[in-house]
């Protein structure tokens, strides 16, 4: 009779060790909001204790295809592919010791390895799941490269703090690293307090410039908003960001709504060499928190660049689209406009602008 209620009482006890795990891990991901508010005090786009897009990101639940629920991040996901996404994968070897002058290894949605003349970028890193707790907006693959094969870094770029761009166990990878990361106002609370010591980390504001030896990055306004938990929504700024080396140049959105503030960085820095824009998760239940399609097509022409690689795509469904979507809607729209030049590589292929042909890689694919 002991055994049994013994037996009973691990059972019972199953739910509530389950429940202080999920609790665990979803503190330790939260991070931490600033705590001196002060430095940001004078800016115009800081009020009340948070911060402000320059336009609206409005949410319409009743306009969202099928209903919004947030249980669908729960469940097995319908947009995705039905089989393994062609990639090449990576390991240590697979990076040479000298950057290039410009290349790029798209990782997968948002995260990348971007080389410029000399250096190499770590973009939005995230290796795992999109969400504080295990198993939820989970990946369709398993990410082309492992993050214990990441190659020396000189900077780790982060655009703002949502979990399918910020990553708790990757910055805790990085944190002994020599590396700089360069991140929004307000999210180096964050980096501090999973241990990356405060020397290392650079905050920018919109307009603000991080200079070294010949290159420099500058962080632009986009339309976005940030947050970690819905109490600490826009606790911390977003960005685009400007590469701008001795010869070469890149922008990279992070995530945006369109607005006038590519036309406004296409006349301040451009023309690039590269613009890196996202392209997935857009919905007319949230029309100004992602870019459509033919809203992409305009920000690349505002931005006066040469050639476009989309981003945000095939890795997590964060809307209510097939996972393709937005690449053959993008492809087409390309190719009815004449004037861009679209590079969409294969998720750990080496991309040097000029040397490799655009593939469309995912026509045909389940």
């Amino acid at each position: 009779m002991k055994r049994r209620h013994k037996i009973i009482a691990a059972i019972s006890a199953v739910p509530l060790v389950a429940a202080s795990f999920l609790v665990g891990c979803a503190l330790r991901e939260f991070g931490q909001t600033p705590e001196d508010l002060s430095a940001y005090e004078d800016l115009h786009y800081f009020a009340d204790g948070k911060f402000h897009s320059h336009e609206d990101t409005p949410f319409y639940p009743d306009r969202v295809k099928g209903g919004f629920s947030w249980l669908r991040f729960l469940l097995s996901y319908a947009n995705s592919p039905k089989k393994l996404l062609p990639m090449l994968r990576l390991g240590r070897d697979s990076f040479a010791p000298a950057p290039e002058e410009l290349a790029v290894y798209w990782l997968g949605h948002s995260s990348m390895i971007v080389e410029l003349e000399g250096r190499r970028f770590l973009v939005d890193p995230v290796f795992g799941n999109a969400a504080p707790v295990p198993l939820v907006v989970r990946r369709y693959w398993p990410c082309p490269l492992e993050r214990k094969d990441l190659p020396p870094l000189d900077y780790v770029l982060i655009t703002h703090d949502h979990y399918d761009h910020l990553e708790y166990s990757t910055i805790r990878h990085l944190r002994d690293w020599e590396t700089i990361f360069i991140v929004p106002l307000g999210v180096g609370a964050h980096l501090r307090k999973w241990g990356v010591p405060g020397e290392k980390i650079r905050e920018l504001g919109w307009g603000d410039e991080f200079r070294e030896s010949g290159l420099s990055v500058i962080a632009e306004r986009v339309r976005h908003f940030s947050g970690r938990t819905l109490k600490t929504r826009d606790s911390s700024l977003w960005t685009g960001y400007v590469l701008k080396g001795e010869n070469r140049r890149v922008f990279i959105s992070g995530d945006s709504g369109y607005s006038d503030s590519f036309s406004a960085v296409g006349e301040k820095y451009g023309p690039f060499d590269l613009a890196f824009l996202e392209i997935d998760g857009w919905s007319s239940g949230w029309p100004g928190t992602h870019l459509f399609p033919e809203e992409v097509i305009r920000a690349f022409h505002d931005l006066r660049a040469e050639a476009l690689i989309p981003v945000h795509w095939g890795v997590f469904d964060l809307a209510m689209h097939p996972w393709d979507e937005s690449i053959r809607m993008l492809r087409s729209l390309a190719d009815e406009d004449g004037g861009v030049n679209l590079l969409t590589p294969l998720m750990g292929e080496k991309l040097i602008p000029g040397r490799i042909p655009a593939t469309r890689w995912w026509e045909g694919l389940p």
